[in-house]
């Protein structure tokens, strides 16, 4: 005799191991598309150490950035 647990864990219960998508979840927003503060082209980067700021450049992560003054990963403002 196969048990339910068996019957589930081997696709074999319920629906015939034929899996029901459940829904599309919310996606996010794209590059650039969200709320979150820093996104999006504008605005600057800043040192943390210094605090040091630079316009932001468009395709540039603030983090790969150092600053001139000491050497300082950059920040996004």
């Amino acid at each position: 005799m196969i048990t339910r647990f068996m019957r589930n864990r081997f696709g074999q219960g319920r629906g015939g191991g034929q899996g029901r998508g459940q829904g599309a979840g919310q996606g996010g927003g794209g590059r650039g598309g969200g709320n979150k503060p820093g996104s999006g082209p504008a605005g600057n980067c800043v040192c943390p150490k210094c605090g040091h700021k630079e316009p932001h450049v468009a395709g540039q992560r603030c983090i790969d950035r150092l600053c001139p003054k000491c050497g300082t990963k950059m920040i996004r403002e």
